[in-house]
């Protein structure tokens, strides 16, 4: 589960109550070799088959509250089921990803094992699940009052208008208007202009316009 080996019972902390069980199913039928990682920015989770071993290795961030971590693992779950049943070369997230994470997701919906506002958002996905785990935007605006709080961050939406926020690497932008989907945003150093997913989380500067 992490680079110290644990059993797979210290798994049960990080999920639910009264979903281990479930969960140990799984990694035990397809003898899952789980991970537990820091925090990553670009991926909540991953599936991978190594060829040299022939094991499948599931990673998942640790950070996830616990809600937004069964999502991720029953993601990458329908990952290996799929390639266990049709190989590698479906597409990742095509037709059988998405029935085989319906099918899983499923399972776990009629164990009411979610808050109801979770459920809800979950009952549209089995419908048409998306391509990254818990990144549809109503669903992550939901799943994000389950996370810890964190004093002085926000959405990007949250933001005022002409109001400056950082991200995690450290650079600043100020926020413009929306545009469709996204939110336009201005490198406040270069002036280049940027489009934001309006569910990203910022730390937010001022509500002032840079001078």
């Amino acid at each position: 589960m992490s680079k110290t080996q644990q059993p797979l019972s210290a798994l049960e902390e990080y999920l639910p109550a009264n979903t281990f069980t479930y969960v140990e199913v799984f990694l035990k039928q397809y003898k899952v070799i789980l991970t537990i990682t820091r925090e990553r920015t670009s991926i909540y989770g991953n599936y991978q088959w190594t060829s040299r071993t022939g094991r499948h290795r599931i990673s998942v961030n640790g950070n996830l509250n616990k809600y937004s971590f069964l999502i991720t693992l029953l993601h990458e779950l329908a990952h290996l089921v799929t390639f266990d049943k049709h190989g590698p070369r479906v597409m990742p997230h095509g037709t059988h990803w998405k029935h085989e994470y319906g099918v899983i997701l499923s399972g776990f919906l009629s164990r009411r094992v979610f808050p109801a506002d979770v459920e809800a958002e979950l009952l549209k996905t089995v419908k048409n699940p998306a391509a990254s785990s818990c990144t549809e935007e109503s669903l992550l605006r939901v799943l994000r009052k389950y996370d810890s709080q964190k004093p002085g961050f926000c959405l990007v939406e949250e933001v005022p208008e002409n109001g400056v926020f950082r991200l995690r690497n450290g650079k600043t932008f100020q926020r413009m208007q929306k545009a469709r989907k996204r939110i336009i945003c201005r490198d406040t150093h270069t002036n280049r202009l940027f489009y934001f997913s309006p569910v990203a989380e910022v730390e937010l500067l001022t509500n002032e316009s840079p001078l």
